[in-house]
């Protein structure tokens, strides 16, 4: 019985094609257009101080007047015009200032061209723009070519073409091009990259984010069914930027390390399509985005990245931020906390590996001393008002603090037009991956060939 076994196996041995060992899937490329000549990259971009930004605001729906709020609290800032498509919303943006015993801004509305007015102003420094998706990346880049700087509300470009006209026209143009991402203000994340850069944690070699908010309580709010529709034409991960963000910062993406390729899946879709039948009595032939969609990332450096989208589910919201390094972890949802190289402790706990208290987070206490002795720099003056004013809990004021702290010194934003292009790119790129039923895609480098020439993520002070 055991020789026939073993000839047995051995046939389907011999008969089996041959797979070297080694073999690697065949991974979709993806165009690198050749940067325009006469232009350079726009690493750590400097440009000439504005003492007083001028700004102009796109898009005053559900974003956008919490964002004036924020900047009327933030010295050296004159807010000069308000745009939107409906007048009631850039009445309600003045009476924001005028509530704050600001002059009124000059108000453009009417329809979905009346920004064209507010780029071409000569008396405006940075276009801040929160309007739907699909018009992020044309705002933008007109913007820019009318020399202003921009700043994007999340996401910022939906396609590769919008992505690449955006970093070709910011290197041409010389303008701050900054995706509006607050989630890396978050103060457990600016706490952890502290921690990360300071080496508490040893090497990052995974990390972990996601988006989970089931949005049926706000899908009516969202001017002319724009997020819907997108949901239903579209497949992949279309709002990764929240989750991307923060792990990337971790890494140094662009800074000494770069993002490879992608593998992408998803479930079928039932919960909006549900949603739609329910509210409109509409049957959805075919709803192209799955409930749930999961995207693996590989670095140039071995490093992997977990992203998850979901906002249909009944889930509690999270953004699953979560950093697997050499010597620490650190986790914010469900549980927040941080654990330790097993070296931090007690060896006669470490040693039962039954025990799992050996693999818990650091105590509540222990937490707290951590957090306040690697609280990031550029939060200790900022902090408490960041709080007051508000924004997701602060994080917000931090993200439009900052943004105008870098332009009126001249200083390099913390975020600048390749980070916008890496956290985007996966909105078109799963969707590739997706339809090709879950192939490898190549992730570009958008700094084309500069991915390596700084060391490190640094926060100009």
């Amino acid at each position: 019985m055991k020789k026939i076994n073993f000839l047995f196996f051995l046939s389907i041995i011999i008969l089996s094609p041959f797979i070297p060992i080694d073999a690697q899937p065949s991974i979709i490329k993806t165009n690198i257009p050749t940067r325009p000549l006469g232009q350079t990259d726009v690493l750590e971009l400097t440009t000439e101080p504005i003492p007083n930004v001028r700004i102009a605001f796109i898009g005053l729906g559900m974003r956008g007047p919490g964002a004036v709020e924020r900047m009327t609290h933030i010295p050296g800032v004159e807010i000069v015009a308000l745009c939107d498509v409906l007048e009631k919303n850039t009445q309600k943006a003045n009476a924001i200032l005028e509530k704050r015993g600001l002059p009124k801004a000059l108000e453009f509305h009417g329809d979905t061209s009346v920004w064209h007015k507010v780029t071409a102003l000569p008396n405006v420094d940075l276009i801040y723009i929160a309007t739907d998706w699909k018009s992020h990346a044309t705002i933008g880049i007109q913007a820019m070519k009318y020399g202003k700087h921009v700043a994007i509300e999340v996401p910022a470009a939906m396609t590769m073409d919008e992505i690449w006209s955006l970093i070709n026209t910011s290197e041409k143009t010389r303008k701050h091009c900054m995706q509006l991402e607050n989630c890396v203000y978050d103060f457990f994340e600016l706490t952890t990259l502290n921690m990360v850069q300071q080496g508490l944690l040893g090497e990052v070699i995974h990390g972990e984010g996601a988006y989970i908010h089931g949005l049926q309580p706000y899908w009516d709010q969202y001017w002319d069914n724009w997020r819907m529709e997108f949901n239903e034409k579209h497949r992949g991960d279309v709002y990764p930027t929240h989750g991307l963000g923060p792990v990337c910062q971790a890494m140094n993406i662009h800074r000494g390390d770069k993002l490879n390729y992608l593998v992408s899946l998803d479930t079928k879709a039932i919960g909006n399509p549900a949603y739609i039948k329910e509210k409109t009595g509409r049957e959805v032939k075919e709803f192209r985005n799955g409930d749930h969609t999961m995207t693996m990332i590989r670095t140039e450096k071995g490093k992997s990245i977990l992203i998850e989208h979901n906002v249909t589910s009944p889930r509690p919201y999270s953004r699953m931020y979560q950093l697997t390094g050499t010597k620490g972890f650190a986790n914010k949802y469900p549980t927040e906390g941080y654990a330790l190289d097993g070296g931090e402790i007690d060896s006669k706990i470490a040693a039962n590996h039954e025990n799992l208290t050996a693999h818990s987070f650091v105590p509540e206490d222990v937490k707290k001393v951590l957090m306040e002795k690697y609280k990031h720099p550029i939060v200790k003056d900022i902090e408490e008002k960041a709080k007051q004013v508000g924004g997701h809990g602060g994080m917000d004021f931090i993200m439009d603090y900052r943004l105008i702290y870098c332009l009126q010194r001249g200083l390099p934003l913390d975020m600048d037009v390749y980070d916008l292009a890496e956290w985007c790119c996966l909105i078109p790129l799963t969707e590739i991956s997706l339809d090709n039923n879950s192939a490898p895609v190549e992730i570009p480098d958008f700094t084309r060939g500069g991915w390596d020439k700084l060391d490190g993520l640094k926060f100009a002070q």
